[in-house]
């Protein structure tokens, strides 16, 4: 009996010990830790060892605030200070054909131009018997829209350390306007709109060409429906309204990429009457400002001369929230090749395209010029990627600079319908890469 009871002991004294080193080192630190006040999370593991593996970059560039989203403290703004968007650009710029344009030449016509308008602009004022104290305007070679033009090279639109991109936004965003116009595929439009048609053509969306007083120019797309309202379930891609705000979220996810094909876009409260109805020299567009019984400033797009009215926009009363996108050098300096997408989808409410029931189908698009020899494909994969990310899928037609041939860039133009549905993922955008299986 004296034998069991020291067992006993021992084995008490042996799940105390236990019980004293479970406390001392697991359930301690944790209690600890419990009362402990919360601290900020580490940051970034690898942050350290980047800055001080390797050689020190002579300076970090960090882009200055941005007018739209860019602001001090922002995440997009933290974003851009990180190491991975300041390393070196390669390849670099090799010569004078690696830019869009000559410098000289540019200058020459954007000089034609302005005393051109300057010359219209007078006659206009004659006519209408308008006195004005107003200078002619001058070209001045520092704006931000004439360096924005300068700085394309075959790598991008701009690069990426370009300080031009966030003075071009400024300027977009608080210069005045001196002119607005319906854009070019608008006026082509003139007596050749079908009513009938199920898929309304592009002039019929509402969008304007509004140019400053710097001379430079934007193409204006009014918010047509709320932030947070997404596309309805039931409707077709291409019924869906063009979202202003997602212009801006595609150019700021473009530049997030590194891609930089899309042209700087910012958002901007107008004045539908002071800077659009009062400066436009355009009737047809004079003529369908109204105002609303809720005494609001509205007007609406309009198949000239021939079609009904489309839903109107209105100011409240006058200011109408919109985006600005700045406009690319004319066609006459640049020219650019409008080439339908392989991958283009059935604009009809039944039918399907080659590819949507043929899994082999880039085997023939390779095999087609110039996908079979360039880069050509690989851009493709990258817009998808793109649109997939955006949810676009209204990609049908993309553009290329000539100067750079097949292996030039895509211009990611028109991102006006994406993000409509943000749970939702169009995995079919997804086809140019799941069927070539290249990135």
């Amino acid at each position: 009996m004296p034998g069991l009871r020291r067992d006993r002991l021992r084995t008490l004294l042996l799940l105390g010990v236990l019980l004293a080193a479970d406390l001392y080192f697991h359930l301690g630190p944790r209690v600890r830790r419990r009362l402990r006040p919360r601290e900020r999370p580490p940051g970034c593991p690898c942050a350290h060892r980047a800055a001080t593996s390797g050689p020190r970059p002579a300076a970090r560039h960090v882009p200055p605030a941005e007018p739209d989203g860019g602001g001090p403290g922002s995440k997009l703004r933290a974003l851009f200070a990180h190491p991975l968007y300041n390393e070196p650009e390669k390849p670099p710029l090799l010569g004078p054909e690696d830019s869009l344009l000559a410098g000289p030449e540019a200058l020459r016509y954007y000089r034609r131009k302005v005393a051109r308008w300057n010359r219209r602009h007078r006659i206009y004022k004659e006519q209408l018997n308008l006195t004005s104290l107003d200078p002619p305007l001058q070209l001045r070679l520092e704006t931000s829209w004439i360096q924005f033009h300068l700085g394309i090279s075959r790598h991008g639109l701009y690069s990426r350390s370009s300080p031009v991109v966030s003075k071009l936004l400024h300027d977009m965003r608080h210069l005045p306007t001196i002119s607005a116009d319906y854009s070019q595929d608008e006026k082509a439009l003139l007596g050749a709109c079908d009513c009938t048609q199920i898929v309304k053509p592009s002039g019929v969306h509402l969008k304007l060409v509004l140019r400053f007083s710097d001379f430079g120019k934007a193409m204006f797309k009014p918010m047509r429906q709320l932030r947070d309202e997404e596309t309805p379930e039931d409707f077709f891609y291409f019924i869906d309204f063009q979202r202003h705000n997602a212009e801006i979220a595609a150019f700021h996810l473009d530049r997030i990429l590194d891609f930089r094909r899309v042209p700087p876009t910012v958002g901007r409260l107008v004045n539908v009457t002071k800077e659009i109805l009062e400066v436009t020299k355009n009737e047809i567009l004079q003529s369908v400002f109204f105002i609303s019984p809720a005494s609001n400033v509205c007007f609406f797009a309009k198949c000239p001369y021939l079609c009904k009215t489309e839903y109107a926009v209105c100011g409240n009363p006058h200011l109408l929230e919109g985006s600005l996108s700045a406009f690319l050098p004319s066609l006459n300096l640049a020219p650019r090749l409008s080439v339908p997408s392989p991958w283009i989808r059935s604009y009809s409410l039944a039918g399907k395209e080659e590819w949507e029931v043929n899994p082999l189908y880039c085997d023939t698009v390779k095999q087609v010029y110039p996908h079979s020899s360039s880069g050509r494909l690989l851009n493709i994969i990258d817009m998808a990627i793109f649109d997939f990310l955006t949810g676009n899928m209204d990609r049908h037609h993309y553009e290329t600079f000539t100067k750079f041939g097949d292996d030039g860039f895509l211009i990611h133009l028109d991102n006006a319908r994406g993000f409509g549905r943000h749970s939702h993922d169009e995995i079919s955008i997804l086809s140019p890469l799941s069927q070539c299986c290249r990135i």
